[in-house]
Protein backbone atom coordinates (compact mmCIF):
# COMPACT_ATOMS: atom_id res chain seq x y z
CA UNK A 1 0.00 0.00 0.00
CA UNK A 2 1.46 3.23 -0.94
CA UNK A 3 1.96 6.20 1.35
CA UNK A 4 -0.07 8.74 -0.35
CA UNK A 5 -2.66 9.89 1.80
CA UNK A 6 -6.38 9.37 0.68
CA UNK A 7 -9.24 11.21 1.63
CA UNK A 8 -11.94 7.67 1.25
CA UNK A 9 -12.41 6.02 4.24
CA UNK A 10 -13.62 2.53 2.72
CA UNK A 11 -11.78 -0.32 2.16
CA UNK A 12 -9.27 0.29 -0.42
CA UNK A 13 -8.26 4.05 1.50
CA UNK A 14 -4.48 4.26 0.12
CA UNK A 15 -5.00 2.43 -2.87
CA UNK A 16 -3.43 4.36 -6.05
CA UNK A 17 -5.37 3.26 -9.42
CA UNK A 18 -4.04 4.87 -12.79
CA UNK A 19 -7.19 4.26 -14.53
CA UNK A 20 -6.00 3.76 -18.89
CA UNK A 21 -9.58 2.57 -19.70
CA UNK A 22 -12.79 4.20 -21.50
CA UNK A 23 -16.00 3.36 -22.68
CA UNK A 24 -17.58 0.98 -20.19
CA UNK A 25 -15.28 -2.28 -19.55
CA UNK A 26 -12.47 -0.83 -17.49
CA UNK A 27 -14.11 2.62 -16.29
CA UNK A 28 -17.07 0.22 -14.61
CA UNK A 29 -14.13 -1.78 -12.67
CA UNK A 30 -12.25 1.48 -11.29
CA UNK A 31 -15.48 3.14 -10.29
CA UNK A 32 -15.94 -0.01 -7.71
CA UNK A 33 -12.75 -0.16 -6.96
CA UNK A 34 -13.42 4.17 -5.89
CA UNK A 35 -16.62 3.10 -4.70
CA UNK A 36 -14.57 1.10 -2.00
CA UNK A 37 -12.20 4.40 -0.99
CA UNK A 38 -9.32 3.57 -3.87
CA UNK A 39 -7.72 6.82 -5.63
CA UNK A 40 -8.71 6.84 -8.82
CA UNK A 41 -6.53 8.56 -11.61
CA UNK A 42 -8.58 8.65 -14.89
CA UNK A 43 -5.82 9.42 -17.94
CA UNK A 44 -7.68 10.84 -20.96
CA UNK A 45 -6.21 12.35 -24.13
CA UNK A 46 -6.23 15.76 -24.37
CA UNK A 47 -9.51 17.75 -26.32
CA UNK A 48 -11.89 14.49 -26.66
CA UNK A 49 -11.27 12.67 -23.45
CA UNK A 50 -13.37 9.17 -23.04
CA UNK A 51 -15.51 8.42 -25.74
CA UNK A 52 -18.75 8.23 -23.45
CA UNK A 53 -18.31 12.37 -22.39
CA UNK A 54 -20.30 12.85 -25.72
CA UNK A 55 -22.66 10.15 -26.15
CA UNK A 56 -26.09 9.00 -24.78
CA UNK A 57 -28.26 12.09 -23.24
CA UNK A 58 -26.62 15.08 -22.70
CA UNK A 59 -27.88 17.33 -20.00
CA UNK A 60 -26.58 20.96 -20.00
CA UNK A 61 -23.64 19.14 -22.27
CA UNK A 62 -22.99 16.45 -20.03
CA UNK A 63 -23.65 12.92 -20.40
CA UNK A 64 -25.15 11.19 -17.95
CA UNK A 65 -24.10 7.96 -19.54
CA UNK A 66 -20.53 9.36 -18.88
CA UNK A 67 -21.77 10.10 -15.23
CA UNK A 68 -23.07 6.22 -14.92
CA UNK A 69 -18.81 4.66 -14.99
CA UNK A 70 -16.87 7.93 -13.64
CA UNK A 71 -17.63 8.59 -10.06
CA UNK A 72 -14.55 8.62 -7.20
CA UNK A 73 -12.42 9.57 -10.23
CA UNK A 74 -9.93 12.71 -10.48
CA UNK A 75 -8.96 13.05 -14.50
CA UNK A 76 -6.13 14.16 -15.79
CA UNK A 77 -4.95 14.64 -19.71
CA UNK A 78 -2.43 13.11 -21.44
CA UNK A 79 -1.55 12.46 -24.92
CA UNK A 80 -0.27 8.66 -24.78
CA UNK A 81 0.34 8.94 -28.27
CA UNK A 82 4.17 11.32 -27.77
CA UNK A 83 7.16 10.24 -26.53
CA UNK A 84 7.11 12.96 -24.17
CA UNK A 85 4.26 11.16 -22.28
CA UNK A 86 6.43 8.09 -20.90
CA UNK A 87 8.24 10.31 -18.63
CA UNK A 88 5.02 11.42 -17.74
CA UNK A 89 2.88 7.67 -17.18
CA UNK A 90 6.11 6.23 -15.27
CA UNK A 91 6.18 9.23 -12.91
CA UNK A 92 2.66 7.97 -12.27
CA UNK A 93 3.21 4.01 -11.94
CA UNK A 94 6.23 4.77 -9.60
CA UNK A 95 3.71 5.70 -7.03
CA UNK A 96 0.62 3.16 -7.86
CA UNK A 97 -0.59 0.30 -6.63
CA UNK A 98 -2.64 -0.45 -9.45
CA UNK A 99 -2.88 0.45 -13.59
CA UNK A 100 -5.89 -0.63 -15.69
CA UNK A 101 -6.14 -1.26 -19.03
CA UNK A 102 -8.79 -1.73 -21.82
CA UNK A 103 -6.73 -1.51 -25.14
CA UNK A 104 -6.54 -4.24 -27.35
CA UNK A 105 -3.29 -6.66 -26.31
CA UNK A 106 -0.09 -5.20 -27.27
CA UNK A 107 -0.82 -1.23 -27.29
CA UNK A 108 0.56 -1.08 -23.56
CA UNK A 109 3.94 -3.11 -24.39
CA UNK A 110 4.14 -0.64 -27.35
CA UNK A 111 4.29 2.42 -25.06
CA UNK A 112 7.27 0.83 -23.67
CA UNK A 113 5.32 -1.14 -21.06
CA UNK A 114 5.21 -4.59 -21.60
CA UNK A 115 4.60 -7.10 -19.26
CA UNK A 116 8.30 -7.82 -18.53
CA UNK A 117 8.83 -3.92 -18.45
CA UNK A 118 6.31 -3.50 -15.95
CA UNK A 119 7.20 -6.66 -13.64
CA UNK A 120 10.63 -5.54 -13.36
CA UNK A 121 10.24 -1.92 -12.98
CA UNK A 122 7.55 -1.75 -10.41
CA UNK A 123 7.76 -5.23 -9.11
CA UNK A 124 4.58 -4.65 -6.28
CA UNK A 125 2.56 -3.33 -9.47
CA UNK A 126 -0.94 -5.21 -9.79
CA UNK A 127 -1.65 -4.35 -13.49
CA UNK A 128 -5.33 -4.88 -14.62
CA UNK A 129 -6.57 -5.77 -17.95
CA UNK A 130 -9.68 -6.24 -20.00
CA UNK A 131 -9.67 -7.05 -24.04
CA UNK A 132 -12.67 -8.58 -25.63
CA UNK A 133 -10.76 -12.61 -25.38
CA UNK A 134 -7.87 -12.96 -23.69
CA UNK A 135 -4.09 -11.74 -24.72
CA UNK A 136 -3.51 -15.33 -26.41
CA UNK A 137 -5.20 -17.04 -28.76
CA UNK A 138 -6.43 -16.87 -32.35
CA UNK A 139 -8.52 -14.00 -31.57
CA UNK A 140 -6.36 -12.10 -29.46
CA UNK A 141 -5.70 -9.11 -32.06
CA UNK A 142 -10.22 -9.44 -32.47
CA UNK A 143 -11.82 -6.25 -31.45
CA UNK A 144 -14.92 -6.78 -29.58
CA UNK A 145 -17.53 -5.46 -28.50
CA UNK A 146 -20.93 -6.45 -26.09
CA UNK A 147 -22.85 -7.87 -28.98
CA UNK A 148 -20.03 -9.74 -30.42
CA UNK A 149 -19.38 -11.47 -27.01
CA UNK A 150 -22.90 -11.87 -26.02
CA UNK A 151 -23.11 -13.96 -29.73
CA UNK A 152 -19.64 -15.54 -29.27
CA UNK A 153 -19.92 -16.91 -25.31
CA UNK A 154 -23.18 -19.27 -26.22
CA UNK A 155 -24.95 -16.15 -23.71
CA UNK A 156 -27.44 -15.00 -26.67
CA UNK A 157 -27.59 -18.75 -27.63
CA UNK A 158 -29.62 -19.50 -24.95
CA UNK A 159 -31.72 -16.43 -24.22
CA UNK A 160 -35.05 -16.00 -26.13
CA UNK A 161 -38.05 -17.65 -27.33
CA UNK A 162 -38.14 -21.28 -27.91
CA UNK A 163 -39.66 -20.51 -31.70
CA UNK A 164 -37.66 -17.35 -32.56
CA UNK A 165 -34.09 -15.98 -33.03
CA UNK A 166 -31.00 -15.54 -29.80
CA UNK A 167 -31.78 -12.71 -27.65
CA UNK A 168 -28.97 -10.41 -26.41
CA UNK A 169 -29.31 -8.98 -22.97
CA UNK A 170 -30.33 -5.46 -23.17
CA UNK A 171 -27.29 -4.21 -20.21
CA UNK A 172 -24.41 -4.33 -22.01
CA UNK A 173 -23.46 -7.79 -19.51
CA UNK A 174 -20.27 -8.67 -20.97
CA UNK A 175 -18.63 -5.54 -20.40
CA UNK A 176 -20.48 -5.64 -16.71
CA UNK A 177 -19.27 -8.84 -15.64
CA UNK A 178 -15.77 -7.93 -16.47
CA UNK A 179 -15.56 -5.45 -14.96
CA UNK A 180 -16.50 -7.36 -11.62
CA UNK A 181 -14.55 -10.21 -12.35
CA UNK A 182 -11.39 -7.49 -13.05
CA UNK A 183 -11.99 -5.70 -9.58
CA UNK A 184 -12.64 -9.04 -7.80
CA UNK A 185 -9.34 -10.49 -9.05
CA UNK A 186 -7.15 -7.15 -8.56
CA UNK A 187 -8.63 -7.02 -4.60
CA UNK A 188 -7.32 -10.93 -4.96
CA UNK A 189 -3.95 -9.53 -6.45
CA UNK A 190 -3.81 -6.52 -3.73
CA UNK A 191 -4.12 -8.75 -0.85
CA UNK A 192 -1.63 -11.30 -2.25
CA UNK A 193 0.94 -8.88 -2.86
CA UNK A 194 0.78 -7.97 1.49
CA UNK A 195 1.74 -11.53 1.72
CA UNK A 196 4.26 -12.00 -1.01
CA UNK A 197 5.68 -8.41 -1.58
CA UNK A 198 4.93 -8.94 -5.30
CA UNK A 199 2.15 -7.46 -7.63
CA UNK A 200 0.47 -9.33 -10.25
CA UNK A 201 -0.92 -9.24 -14.12
CA UNK A 202 -4.93 -9.79 -13.75
CA UNK A 203 -6.57 -10.57 -16.96
CA UNK A 204 -10.26 -10.59 -17.65
CA UNK A 205 -11.94 -10.73 -20.77
CA UNK A 206 -15.71 -10.18 -22.44
CA UNK A 207 -16.42 -13.39 -23.78
CA UNK A 208 -14.45 -15.42 -20.37
CA UNK A 209 -16.84 -13.64 -18.14
CA UNK A 210 -19.97 -14.84 -19.65
CA UNK A 211 -18.75 -18.24 -20.57
CA UNK A 212 -18.23 -18.07 -16.58
CA UNK A 213 -21.99 -17.06 -16.53
CA UNK A 214 -23.15 -20.29 -18.01
CA UNK A 215 -23.48 -21.91 -14.72
CA UNK A 216 -26.09 -24.84 -15.14
CA UNK A 217 -26.62 -24.49 -18.96
CA UNK A 218 -22.92 -25.43 -18.94
CA UNK A 219 -23.03 -28.09 -16.33
CA UNK A 220 -26.29 -29.95 -18.30
CA UNK A 221 -23.98 -29.35 -21.96
CA UNK A 222 -20.98 -30.95 -20.78
CA UNK A 223 -23.23 -33.95 -19.06
CA UNK A 224 -25.08 -34.46 -21.68
CA UNK A 225 -23.85 -33.14 -24.84
CA UNK A 226 -26.50 -31.28 -25.95
CA UNK A 227 -27.03 -27.86 -26.55
CA UNK A 228 -29.52 -25.92 -24.36
CA UNK A 229 -32.55 -25.60 -26.23
CA UNK A 230 -33.97 -22.03 -25.63
CA UNK A 231 -37.06 -21.54 -23.27
CA UNK A 232 -37.73 -17.60 -23.41
CA UNK A 233 -39.41 -16.82 -19.78
CA UNK A 234 -39.65 -20.65 -18.83
CA UNK A 235 -36.58 -22.29 -16.50
CA UNK A 236 -34.84 -24.62 -19.01
CA UNK A 237 -35.16 -27.77 -16.10
CA UNK A 238 -37.95 -26.74 -13.84
CA UNK A 239 -41.68 -26.41 -14.23
CA UNK A 240 -43.65 -24.31 -13.56
CA UNK A 241 -41.38 -21.60 -13.04
CA UNK A 242 -42.38 -18.42 -15.47
CA UNK A 243 -44.57 -15.88 -16.12
CA UNK A 244 -48.50 -16.38 -15.64
CA UNK A 245 -50.86 -14.09 -16.69
CA UNK A 246 -52.71 -12.67 -13.93
CA UNK A 247 -55.98 -10.55 -14.43
CA UNK A 248 -53.78 -7.34 -14.99
CA UNK A 249 -50.49 -8.30 -16.05
CA UNK A 250 -48.04 -11.10 -15.78
CA UNK A 251 -46.71 -11.95 -12.37
CA UNK A 252 -43.33 -14.20 -12.46
CA UNK A 253 -43.75 -17.00 -10.30
CA UNK A 254 -39.72 -18.93 -8.84
CA UNK A 255 -40.90 -22.30 -7.15
CA UNK A 256 -37.43 -24.05 -7.73
CA UNK A 257 -37.95 -27.53 -6.03
CA UNK A 258 -40.68 -29.71 -5.43
CA UNK A 259 -41.88 -28.62 -1.87
CA UNK A 260 -42.38 -25.06 -3.25
CA UNK A 261 -44.54 -26.34 -5.81
CA UNK A 262 -46.68 -28.52 -3.88
CA UNK A 263 -46.59 -24.75 -1.95
CA UNK A 264 -47.81 -22.69 -4.93
CA UNK A 265 -50.46 -25.75 -5.67
CA UNK A 266 -51.90 -25.50 -2.26
CA UNK A 267 -52.51 -21.60 -2.64
CA UNK A 268 -53.96 -21.58 -6.14
CA UNK A 269 -56.51 -24.40 -4.35
CA UNK A 270 -54.93 -26.92 -7.23
CA UNK A 271 -53.04 -29.11 -4.63
CA UNK A 272 -54.80 -32.51 -6.65
CA UNK A 273 -52.35 -31.77 -10.04
CA UNK A 274 -50.09 -33.68 -8.08
CA UNK A 275 -52.06 -36.88 -8.14
CA UNK A 276 -52.30 -36.39 -12.19
CA UNK A 277 -49.11 -38.71 -13.49
CA UNK A 278 -48.61 -36.05 -16.44
CA UNK A 279 -47.29 -33.68 -13.32
CA UNK A 280 -46.24 -35.62 -10.50
CA UNK A 281 -42.95 -35.18 -10.94
CA UNK A 282 -40.26 -32.50 -12.38
CA UNK A 283 -39.44 -34.31 -15.40
CA UNK A 284 -43.06 -34.61 -16.17
CA UNK A 285 -44.66 -31.60 -15.52
CA UNK A 286 -41.38 -30.37 -17.90
CA UNK A 287 -43.03 -33.04 -20.41
CA UNK A 288 -46.60 -31.55 -20.24
CA UNK A 289 -45.60 -27.80 -19.30
CA UNK A 290 -48.31 -26.12 -21.90
CA UNK A 291 -51.03 -28.19 -20.70
CA UNK A 292 -50.27 -27.24 -17.29
CA UNK A 293 -49.43 -23.77 -18.21
CA UNK A 294 -53.12 -23.82 -19.59
CA UNK A 295 -54.23 -25.00 -16.09
CA UNK A 296 -52.10 -22.80 -13.98
CA UNK A 297 -53.29 -20.02 -15.92
CA UNK A 298 -57.13 -20.44 -15.69
CA UNK A 299 -56.60 -19.98 -12.22
CA UNK A 300 -53.70 -17.07 -11.92
CA UNK A 301 -55.84 -14.94 -14.26
CA UNK A 302 -58.73 -14.64 -12.27
CA UNK A 303 -56.77 -12.05 -9.50
CA UNK A 304 -54.70 -9.03 -10.17
CA UNK A 305 -50.97 -9.24 -9.76
CA UNK A 306 -50.64 -7.22 -6.67
CA UNK A 307 -53.70 -9.91 -5.12
CA UNK A 308 -51.64 -12.79 -6.32
CA UNK A 309 -48.09 -11.41 -4.84
CA UNK A 310 -49.37 -10.94 -1.15
CA UNK A 311 -50.93 -14.21 -1.15
CA UNK A 312 -48.14 -16.71 -2.25
CA UNK A 313 -45.42 -14.58 -0.70
CA UNK A 314 -47.67 -15.28 2.42
CA UNK A 315 -47.32 -18.82 1.67
CA UNK A 316 -44.04 -18.81 1.22
CA UNK A 317 -43.57 -18.80 -2.38
CA UNK A 318 -41.12 -17.01 -4.57
CA UNK A 319 -42.91 -14.05 -6.82
CA UNK A 320 -42.71 -10.36 -7.92
CA UNK A 321 -44.20 -8.32 -10.15
CA UNK A 322 -42.22 -7.38 -13.97
CA UNK A 323 -41.33 -3.98 -13.61
CA UNK A 324 -39.44 -1.79 -15.62
CA UNK A 325 -37.07 0.86 -14.62
CA UNK A 326 -39.52 3.43 -13.47
CA UNK A 327 -41.38 0.87 -11.39
CA UNK A 328 -38.15 -0.77 -10.19
CA UNK A 329 -36.58 2.76 -8.82
CA UNK A 330 -39.94 3.65 -6.92
CA UNK A 331 -40.36 0.29 -5.53
CA UNK A 332 -39.79 1.21 -1.42
CA UNK A 333 -37.22 -1.97 -0.88
CA UNK A 334 -35.06 -0.78 -3.64
CA UNK A 335 -35.22 2.71 -2.00
CA UNK A 336 -34.48 1.48 1.46
CA UNK A 337 -31.62 -0.35 -0.10
CA UNK A 338 -30.33 3.23 -1.68
CA UNK A 339 -29.61 1.77 -5.20
CA UNK A 340 -30.40 5.49 -6.59
CA UNK A 341 -28.19 7.72 -5.49
CA UNK A 342 -27.27 11.37 -6.63
CA UNK A 343 -23.72 13.05 -7.25
CA UNK A 344 -23.82 16.36 -6.81
CA UNK A 345 -22.35 18.24 -9.99
CA UNK A 346 -21.79 21.81 -8.54
CA UNK A 347 -23.24 23.85 -11.34
CA UNK A 348 -24.61 20.71 -13.08
CA UNK A 349 -27.10 19.83 -10.13
CA UNK A 350 -27.12 16.64 -8.63
CA UNK A 351 -27.44 13.59 -11.24
CA UNK A 352 -28.83 10.46 -10.25
CA UNK A 353 -26.62 6.78 -10.83
CA UNK A 354 -27.12 3.55 -9.41
CA UNK A 355 -26.24 3.04 -6.18
CA UNK A 356 -23.77 0.44 -4.35
CA UNK A 357 -24.64 -2.85 -5.15
CA UNK A 358 -22.12 -4.12 -2.15
CA UNK A 359 -22.91 -3.17 1.58
CA UNK A 360 -20.08 -3.17 4.32
CA UNK A 361 -20.87 -2.29 7.66
CA UNK A 362 -17.67 -1.31 8.98
CA UNK A 363 -16.26 0.54 5.76
CA UNK A 364 -19.39 1.36 3.46
CA UNK A 365 -19.14 2.25 -0.22
CA UNK A 366 -19.88 6.20 -0.73
CA UNK A 367 -19.36 8.87 -3.01
CA UNK A 368 -16.22 10.15 -2.32
CA UNK A 369 -15.96 12.56 -5.38
CA UNK A 370 -18.49 13.53 -8.13
CA UNK A 371 -17.57 12.77 -11.49
CA UNK A 372 -14.66 14.81 -12.59
CA UNK A 373 -14.96 17.14 -15.74
CA UNK A 374 -12.07 16.44 -18.43
CA UNK A 375 -8.79 17.50 -17.51
CA UNK A 376 -9.79 18.71 -13.91
CA UNK A 377 -6.82 17.23 -12.20
CA UNK A 378 -3.93 17.05 -14.32
CA UNK A 379 -2.27 20.14 -12.63
CA UNK A 380 -3.26 19.12 -9.05
CA UNK A 381 -1.97 15.32 -10.20
CA UNK A 382 1.00 16.38 -11.62
CA UNK A 383 2.00 18.85 -9.28
CA UNK A 384 1.61 15.73 -6.84
CA UNK A 385 4.07 14.08 -8.28
CA UNK A 386 6.73 17.05 -8.31
CA UNK A 387 6.17 18.73 -11.60
CA UNK A 388 7.11 22.23 -11.40
CA UNK A 389 5.32 24.82 -13.06
CA UNK A 390 7.73 24.94 -15.53
CA UNK A 391 7.65 21.73 -16.42
CA UNK A 392 4.21 21.73 -16.71
CA UNK A 393 4.36 24.73 -19.11
CA UNK A 394 6.23 22.82 -21.28
CA UNK A 395 4.26 19.60 -21.32
CA UNK A 396 0.93 21.90 -22.07
CA UNK A 397 2.99 23.89 -24.85
CA UNK A 398 3.92 20.29 -26.25
CA UNK A 399 0.14 19.41 -26.47
CA UNK A 400 1.38 16.18 -23.99
CA UNK A 401 -1.05 17.61 -21.70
Amino acid sequence: MSDHPSPAAGSLAGIRVIDLTRVISGPFCTQILGDHGAEVIKVESPGRGDVVRSQGNMVNGFSWYFAQFNRNKRSMTLDLRQEASKAVLHRLLEDADVLVENFRPGVLAKMGLDDETLRAQYPRLVVGRISGFGSTGPYRDRPAYDFIAQAMSGFMGVNGPADGEPMRAAPPISDMVASQNLAFGICAALVRRERSGQGDIVETALTNGLIGMMGYLAAEFFATDRVPARTGNDHPMLYPYGLFRASDGEVAIAPSNDAMVERLLRALGMLHLLDDERFADNARRMANREVLRECLTAVTETRSVDAWIDHLNRAGVPCGRVHDLRETFADPQVQAQQMRIELDQGELGRIPVTGFPVKMQEAPAAVHHPVPRLGEHTREVLAELGFDDGELKALEAQGVI
